[in-house]
């Protein structure tokens, strides 16, 4: 599916995006996108869970605040504010909020499902 790139949308300011309710632990912001590259700002509660997924897209995460349990593959490892995890095509991933926290995912090509 082919992703048509918003306009205006060369410089975002965090306060013009509203957040998206996945859950009651999870809300997410889609920051920034084009059809290669995308841009999400995912909050989580204490106790949030990302569900282990696979996609075919590549992702990078950085840890922006708080600590998560993230699992990729079959290895699991606690990170913390100013980490960074890096998640190849179709590999199983999920991801525990230890607390209150932020990631900034960049997904690329961009997550069409999430539009």
């Amino acid at each position: 599916m082919e992703i048509k790139t918003k306009s205006n949308d060369t410089f975002i300011a965090d306060e013009s995006v509203g957040w998206e309710k996945v859950d009651d632990f999870i809300s997410r912001k889609i920051m920034g996108y084009d059809d290669h590259l995308m841009t999400v700002k995912v909050a989580f509660k204490k106790g949030g869970v990302g569900a282990v997924h696979h996609h075919h897209h590549s992702q990078t995460s950085y840890v922006a605040s708080g600590s998560f349990e993230i699992t990729i593959g079959d290895e699991m490892r606690v990170l913390k504010e100013g980490d960074v995890y890096y998640i190849p095509s179709n590999i199983p991933h999920g991801a525990v909020a230890l607390e209150d926290g932020i990631l900034i995912d960049s997904f690329s090509p961009a997550r069409a499902d999430f539009l």
